[in-house]
């Protein structure tokens, strides 16, 4: 088993012991450079396009909702990066039980297990 301490990595209290927590981490700080940079274009863009806004409204609204998505994504990922620092990444945020390593592996900033994401989505 590696000591997730070297890495700067607290392993969650109740995570699931198969957790690769450092891959983890690293696919997340790719996820948040990523989403930076993407806001960074989108923003260069809307500043380059100010002059043409009145005539292209449906692109302005376009752009304005890849921001909202890229921003919504980027704080999810800082809360993942957070509850990694803090100890409690891997734990379903309403049940508390472990989040299933093959779904933190697709979505590593995954805030709840497959049934409790079920019930909220269900629930809206």
């Amino acid at each position: 088993m590696v000591n997730h301490q070297i890495f700067g990595v607290r392993a969650a209290r109740t995570a699931s012991p198969d957790l690769d927590l450092p891959a983890l981490r690293e696919n997340l700080l790719e996820q948040r450079l990523f989403r930076l940079e993407q806001l960074r274009q989108i923003a260069a863009t809307d500043r380059a396009d100010a002059p043409l806004r009145r005539r292209d409204d449906s692109r302005t609204e376009v752009r304005d909702q890849l921001a909202a998505s890229a921003r919504m994504v980027l704080a999810d990922v800082e809360a993942a990066l957070a509850r990694m620092d803090e100890g409690g990444y891997g734990a379903c945020g309403l049940c508390r039980r472990p989040i299933a390593s093959e779904r933190l592996a697709i979505v590593p900033q995954a805030r709840y297990c497959t049934r409790c994401q079920q019930v909220r989505e269900a629930g809206r």
